[in-house]
């Protein structure tokens, strides 16, 4: 019984410690993500064979516009807090909600404009056959994911309509 506790406890510790261990690695393997969410610049970027001037001045671009967002980040969090601790009958209930439609709204529009940024600035960082072999991988994931599309399409899962 003993053994079988204390297997128990070590499994979950590890399996609740997994995501620290993951980001940590992350953010340490001096890849262009630098651990701040830009896995989509890991999986295609990686691939690219960057030479390490490459991958700090990408890192750098990344850490630059991560930093640029902070306060932005944290003024919308606030916002949406306050929203969240508001009754729904509480004067200037539908006044907030207001507020914080139009503030996601503009967060939106400025997370779309930095990726675009973000995207340029690292495109010119790389190579023309860099950049050649990122188009190239672009379009097969596109076509990946159009014939995972069609799978779907051709194979619809079963839904719970079927186990009521």
């Amino acid at each position: 019984m003993r053994k079988n506790l204390t297997l128990a406890l070590a499994m979950a510790s590890a399996l609740a410690l997994a995501p620290f261990a993951i980001a940590a690695a992350a953010g340490q393997d001096g890849g262009p993500h630098g651990g701040h969410g830009g896995h989509a610049f890991a999986g295609e970027y990686s691939k690219l064979n960057l030479s390490d001037t490459q991958k700090a001045n990408i890192k750098q671009i990344m850490q630059n516009a991560f930093s640029q967002t902070k306060t932005q980040r944290q003024n919308l969090r606030q916002q949406r807090e306050a929203f969240e601790q508001m009754a729904p009958n509480a004067s200037g209930y539908q006044a907030a909600a207001t507020a914080l439609a139009q503030a996601e709204g503009a967060a939106a529009t400025a997370r779309v404009q930095q990726r675009a940024a973000i995207r340029a600035q690292v495109y010119a960082v790389l190579t023309p056959a860099q950049q050649a072999q990122l188009a190239t991988l672009k379009a097969e994931r596109q076509a990946r994911h159009q014939q995972w599309e069609q799978f779907k399409a051709q194979h619809p899962a079963s839904t719970s309509s079927t186990a009521q």
